[in-house]
């Protein structure tokens, strides 16, 4: 019976994340006819459903581009990885804000925990 029900539970987690990765849409899929992203206007919905590398790739830019604003040349790999987690979980329950709003949310909560004011 033990046997049963733990095969039966494999079947559908192997099925049901099969389903997921056929339904991944490639970001390069909103790309314009040139290749470019317009990264300001991309949503949580298309980062919560395109591939993980792709999604990866996008937070790396993501980090390089504010990182850059702020004059850092510096990477924090441990905190990239975490604040990127961060925003694909809060991309996935708000699917309908714009990826940039997602980041600004995250940071201001990463600031707050730090106790990081800004002027």
């Amino acid at each position: 019976m033990i046997r049963t029900v733990l095969l039966a539970g494999a079947i559908l987690v192997s099925g049901g994340s099969a389903a997921f990765a056929q339904s991944a849409t490639p970001l390069a899929a909103y790309a314009d006819e040139n290749g470019f992203l317009d990264v300001q206007a991309l949503t949580c919905a298309q980062l919560a459903g395109t591939y993980q590398q792709d999604a990866d790739a996008l937070t790396a830019w993501y980090s390089g581009w504010y990182n850059g604003l702020a004059r850092k040349h510096y990477y924090d790999i441990k905190k990239g990885k975490q604040v990127e987690h961060e925003v694909i979980v809060y991309c996935k329950a708000n699917l309908d804000k714009k990826i940039i709003d997602a980041i600004a949310v995250v940071f201001k909560d990463e600031r707050a925990k730090l106790g990081i004011e800004l002027k």
